[in-house]
């Protein structure tokens, strides 16, 4: 048994902390920013913990794949030993669609680690492992591999062709990525304008998909990158705060130093050196930690840029030659090498070291030159124009199957308009037919109505006879005991007669109100004892309307009460209250009755016949209720009733 309960325990542990759960007796797994956003800080470490109760299967190397991947934003080394085991576990089930998802996840840690012809080794690979529809992360990752490399052409055909495939498969994120890298590639060419609309374009589409990824985060600063050159700095600002927030909230750390070498930037446009400095410090806190030389050569750059900016130029020669020498020898990415060049070059000639800011503005020339050659920008421009060509062409044929569309929905919306015209027409006869039925119904339940008022008037009138009869007997009774009796019986009759009264005055024939009931029958009954003078009634009480089978019991057990009270609670003419409240609470109702009066002692004795008291015993019994006496001070009656009609 106890280990039935620590399986239990482990498997919902297992479920809550790492998207592992399991399924009809088998574990599964609930894919990261696919269907779910669910990533926080400790989200790696506790899906790596569950890796151990997964067999080698399909399932453990699609695990594998991701976290690999995803540990790649914040230890490139682990991932890369990550992704390694899951290329021998797919190798072991001959899993060739498997081997390839890694090798694309292997060929963008190469990227991130500077190893970019081995990366291109690896991704190309990887073509013809996975199907089309899968293949533009793929793309992308090649397309990256180029950009670094400084042929911007080459970057942009692989991200027109993602492009292509997620408008061939409707992949809302491929198109996604392929506007962020296209925004990117705009930006590096200088075209901050048109690297803006794509940018937007490509937001626009992860805000539908409501998962806040990696490449979300990095298409952010994409769009604040532009935004500083056109220069709408507010605007970027917040585009990178945005992007920070995301990118501390899952641990990106290269869109972290990305972000921050960014807003270093743009700091430096607005003059505010100090944020610059600080913003570059934070860029290289992040790239250290992800150990990316690229990233620490970029972060040295912003904060070489900085010191330039406040005339600091022998801490920026050093800051961007220790740039230059982490970059080494076979650094592949020549346009932001050539960036570092330029500042140096700013350095020198501040220092006034003319031969050697001469020197390295050569070699930023040099590195421009071989990165932004007209034969790129010839590539880029055909096809971005081969692009937009393709995209009206979709819009037009778009245009011609709505077309097609609207002509087949006329046809139909005619047709059905011929229908709805017949079926109104039916509607139309058997609502005028219904509307006849119904007006004959009100017209016989008014008569109803008037029948049953008229019932209960000349019901309120033959008890009315009898109390009269029963007054004129009383009057020539000389024995005052039996006088009582008969005048006691009158006013049940009267109690009764009353119900019937408010019935068929009222505007509901079915029900009572209760409240102006009670303070009619109190008045009446005051008014016969000759005690309106000296006998306050109060009914505190919200308005309540009973059934007439409640009603008349009820009615009874107060007139019994108030007669009771009037009797024997104010002796010698004494002046005193009379208290009658009815509520419903819980399904019950609650009658409370009180007087002020001598009380009935601690053993009461039943006074007069003793009808009275028999007779509110079997009404009590009849609403299936139970009845309190109190008699401390004054007396003070409570009855609990069922909100059921009585039988």
């Amino acid at each position: 048994m106890k280990r039935i309960f620590s399986l239990l325990f482990y498997l919902i542990t297992l479920q809550v902390e790492a998207q592992l759960y399991y399924k009809n007796g088998k574990i599964d797994y609930r894919q990261v920013f696919v269907e779910t956003d669910d990533f926080d800080a400790d989200y790696l470490d506790r899906l790596e913990s569950g890796l151990k109760d997964i067999k080698v299967n399909t399932l453990r190397v699609k695990v594998l794949n991701d976290l690999g991947y995803y540990y790649h934003t914040r230890n490139l080394k682990k991932s890369m030993t990550i992704i390694t085991q899951g290329l021998e576990e797919a190798r072991l089930m001959d899993d060739k669609y498997w081997e390839g998802r890694l090798q694309v996840s292997q060929g963008a840690i190469l990227l991130r680690l500077d190893e970019l012809d081995w990366a291109e080794i690896v991704l190309k690979s990887a073509i013809e492992k996975i199907p089309e529809k899968e293949s533009w992360l793929l793309y992308t990752n090649l397309g990256y591999v180029f950009e670094r490399q400084g042929n911007l052409g080459v970057a942009f055909e692989y991200a027109a062709k993602t492009l292509k495939i997620g408008e061939k498969y409707r992949d809302e994120k491929a198109i996604a990525m392929a506007y962020s890298d296209m925004s990117n590639l705009f930006w590096k060419q200088e075209k901050y304008e048109i690297g803006l609309e794509y940018g937007l374009k490509s937001l626009e589409i992860f805000e539908k998909r409501n998962l806040k990824d990696l490449d979300y985060d990095f298409t952010l600063q994409v769009v604040g990158s532009n935004l500083i050159k056109l220069g709408k700095y507010e605007e970027a600002r917040r585009y990178f705060e945005k992007s920070i927030i995301i990118g501390e909230k899952y641990g990106f750390y290269n869109n972290l130093s990305d972000t921050y070498i960014a807003l270093s930037d743009l700091y430096n446009e607005l003059g505010d050196y100090k944020e610059a400095e600080k913003s570059g410090f934070e860029a290289l806190k992040y790239a250290e930690l992800l150990d990316n030389n690229f990233m620490i050569m970029r972060s040295l750059l912003s904060l070489g840029k900085s010191n330039n900016s406040i005339g600091h130029f022998s801490h920026a020669i050093q800051l961007l030659e220790k740039s230059i020498l982490v970059a080494s020898n076979d650094f592949g990415d020549k346009y932001y090498l050539g960036l570092v060049y330029n500042e140096l070059s700013e350095s020198y000639e501040g220092e006034k070291r003319f031969a050697k800011a001469l020197e390295a503005y050569k070699k930023y020339d040099e590195l421009r030159q071989s990165v932004f050659t007209s034969e790129a920008d010839q590539r880029i421009s055909q096809l971005q124009t081969e692009m937009n060509v393709s995209q009206k062409e979709h819009t037009i044929n778009l245009q011609q199957a709505r077309l097609e569309k609207q002509k087949i929905l006329q046809t139909f919306v005619l047709t059905l308009s011929g229908l709805l015209v017949v079926i109104l027409g039916v509607l139309f006869i058997v609502m005028r037919r219904r509307r006849n039925y119904n007006l004959l119904l009100e017209q016989q339940n008014l008569e109803k109505e008037y029948l049953l008022k008229e019932i209960h008037h000349r019901v309120k009138n033959n008890l009315e006879t009898i109390s009269s009869l029963l007054a004129l007997q009383t009057a020539k009774i000389e024995n005052k005991e039996f006088q009582s009796i008969m005048e006691e019986t009158q006013n049940r009759v009267h109690s009764i007669g009353l119900i019937h009264q408010k019935l068929y005055q009222g505007k509901d024939i079915k029900s009572i109100e209760m409240r102006d009931f009670f303070l009619t029958l109190g008045e009446y009954i005051i008014d016969t004892f000759n005690a309106s003078s000296r006998i306050e009634l109060y009914c505190d009480m919200e308005p309540l309307g009973l059934d007439i089978d409640r009603a008349i019991p009820i009615g009874l057990i107060v007139n019994e009460l108030l007669s009771n009270s009037l009797k024997y609670a104010f002796p010698n003419e004494k002046h005193g209250k009379i208290k009658i409240s009815l509520s419903e609470k819980n399904s019950h109702l609650i009658l409370h009755f009180s007087d002020d009066g001598i009380g009935m002692g601690e053993k009461p004795e039943i006074r007069g016949s003793g009808f009275g008291t028999q007779l509110i015993t079997l009404l009590t019994r009849q609403l299936d209720g139970k009845m309190a006496l109190f008699t401390n001070s004054g007396t003070e009656i409570f009855f609990e009733f069922q909100t059921q009609k009585a039988a």
